[in-house]
């Protein structure tokens, strides 16, 4: 209201004015710097996420065209190098006396592994061989009866026969003859019995015997050796733990019997042959193939395991295969070898298809990978 209208009189009309101020510019929203600086830091991981998958695809892209090509009449399938498992285990019930090798450990087949405690059966083994020595001097006691009694027979026939040739002519009786003759008799039971016994005291040194040797094979049996040449892949036990009937002490890997199992479609599957030549490349390895043989065909499809992939999704059933690596191979490599690393096994389906360069075999086996 303007002061003009303020100093009238109070009967004159008053005049009202609206003061409007002026327009303002348009001025720009002020923003958080905090928000500004999160939307860059999340435009640049997206940036830096998308740059890192073109990389992974451009590598993967490169890599699968830089692997050479097989020829036709050799398939590839992927699995994982296996070792056959071997449990040491003891055959009784007992205490675990004393343990030789630890995990990691290369044994030798026939190698003493570990002992059991034999107290018990040591003093059984004793007992045992008193009770052979016992049924030994029955024995001799025995056969020095029969040489007593042998003798009597002897002259009991004696007698009798004199005494038949004397009848005849008179000088002695028929009486005595009878005699003579129950005489015989008598010698010779008494030189059968005497036998019997001697044949009941060779059984009771038998059984004896017999005896000794169990407590001796069971106390060998305590005594656990390794069956095959390989590596301990686990210690199971303790010294001073007590196991049952087949408590497993130590489980090794036997690295005479390498092999991996594959899959493949019944159209691959169906070209391949027992003693068919066959390459593993280890994923560890993948410039060292080695030379296998296929050991084992399934005579039966089975679905592809989740572990296994295949290069067609429609191939649902498969064909499980078993190749073997040579024995001498491995015997110089003993130490190198591991179960369960992941490879791809070629396998040549027809037999005068050349292996290619890369799939040719090295005169030397793989490098041992640190320790096994």
């Amino acid at each position: 209201m303007s002061s003009d209208n303020a100093d009238r009189p109070l009967g004159q009309t008053q005049r009202l004015e609206i003061v409007v101020p002026p327009a303002t510019p348009n001025l720009p929203a002020v923003v958080p710097v905090a928000a500004t600086r999160g939307r860059d830091r999340s435009w640049r991981r997206r940036v830096l996420l998308l740059l890192v998958l073109l990389a992974a695809a451009a590598g993967g892209y490169a890599w699968f065209h830089a692997q050479p090509a097989l020829p036709p009449g050799i398939v590839a399938a992927n699995g994982r190098l296996e070792a056959d498992q071997i449990d040491v285990a003891t055959k009784f019930a007992g205490r675990v006396a004393q343990l030789f090798v630890d995990e990691g450990d290369m044994v030798k087949a026939s190698q003493v592994v570990a002992t059991m405690d034999t107290r018990d059966l040591a003093a059984s083994l004793r007992k045992a061989q008193s009770l052979a020595s016992q049924a030994q001097q029955v024995l001799g006691e025995a056969q020095a009866n029969v040489a007593q009694q042998q003798t009597q027979v002897t002259l009991a026939k004696q007698e009798f026969d004199r005494t038949a040739t004397l009848v005849p002519r008179g000088v002695a009786t028929v009486e005595l003859l009878d005699q003579r003759r129950q005489r015989l008799n008598a010698a010779t039971a008494a030189l059968n019995a005497a036998s019997a016994r001697v044949a009941v005291a060779e059984h009771a040194l038998a059984a004896a015997q017999h005896d000794i040797e169990l407590y001796q094979v069971n106390i060998a049996d305590n005594t656990l050796v390794a069956p095959r040449d390989g590596r301990i892949e686990y210690r199971v036990t303790n010294v001073g733990e007590v196991l049952p009937v087949g408590g497993k002490v130590f489980t090794m890997l036997d690295t005479g019997y390498v092999y991996m199992d594959v899959y493949l479609p019944t159209a691959e599957a169906g070209r391949i042959k027992l003693g068919s030549d066959a390459r593993i490349v280890l994923d560890a390895y993948p410039t060292r193939p080695i030379p296998a043989k296929v050991v084992f065909l399934a005579t039966r499809a089975q679905f592809t395991p989740k572990t296994v992939e295949t290069k067609d999704e429609r191939d649902k059933l498969m064909f499980r295969l078993r190749v073997r690596i040579d024995p001498d191979r491995l015997r110089e490599r003993a130490d190198a070898v591991r179960s369960g690393l992941p490879g791809m096994t070629y396998l040549r389906i027809d037999p005068n298809v050349p292996w290619p360069s890369n799939l040719q075999p090295y005169a030397t086996s793989p490098p041992q990978s640190g320790n096994g």
